[in-house]
């Protein structure tokens, strides 16, 4: 299994993640300090806590309904409440000891969780993978009503990024993006969600 670990711009209080939407999403949310509608809460929405992740999956924040980037910080009571609240988006031998145990947790929480590559610069996979928190039922009340402390809009961030990345600057690139570290669980929560253990 490839290491696995949550890496994000935190303080004692406070995470930060990242969501990308439409314009007309992103700016109620920038007005309202939170999400309101045409925000759908019965829909799953997914937090992620990488920059760079985020930077892959909007394209730099220039895909269709994604072209608007958002860092959220969001208290770190509200994201353990979600990590003790969640179950990997599919079965893992490696976490579940059985496929009809993992089926029972799926049942009986709001939240799942993804490991996918982390990615460089250019969008290629690295050798590690990063979290993705997939918000659903309850938990995406608690998100919008309780959780959310700030929200910023990174969209200009993102684009000086590809800017420099297009035009071979990786160096200059390099330096705008988020000194992201190791953000540290406790032993059974790292091992609920299928973190690699650390040393």
């Amino acid at each position: 299994m490839q290491q696995r670990e949550i890496r994000a711009l935190f303080t004692a209080e406070t995470i930060l993640v990242y969501q990308a939407y439409s314009p007309e999403i992103a700016d109620r949310a920038l007005g309202a300090g939170t999400f309101v509608a045409p925000f759908k809460r019965d829909r799953m929405t997914w937090i992620k806590p990488s920059f760079r992740w985020m930077g892959y999956r909007s394209g730099w924040a220039t895909k269709t309904n994604q072209d608007k980037v958002l860092a959220i910080e969001i208290t770190r009571d509200g994201f353990h409440w979600a990590l003790e609240h969640s179950c990997l988006s599919h079965y893992d031998r490696d976490v579940h000891p059985s496929r009809a145990v993992w089926m029972e947790r799926v049942h009986e929480t709001p939240v799942r969780i993804q490991w996918d590559p982390e990615r460089d610069l250019c969008h290629q996979p690295l050798d590690h993978r990063t979290i993705q928190i997939g918000l659903g039922g309850n938990a995406v009340g608690l998100y919008v009503n309780d959780w959310i402390v700030s929200i910023t809009d990174v969209t200009q961030t993102m684009r000086a990024i590809a800017d420099h990345v297009n035009a071979g600057r990786l160096k200059d690139a390099e330096v705008m993006l988020p000194d992201e570290r190791v953000y540290s669980l406790r032993a059974d929560l790292a091992e609920a969600i299928g973190a690699t253990p650390r040393a």
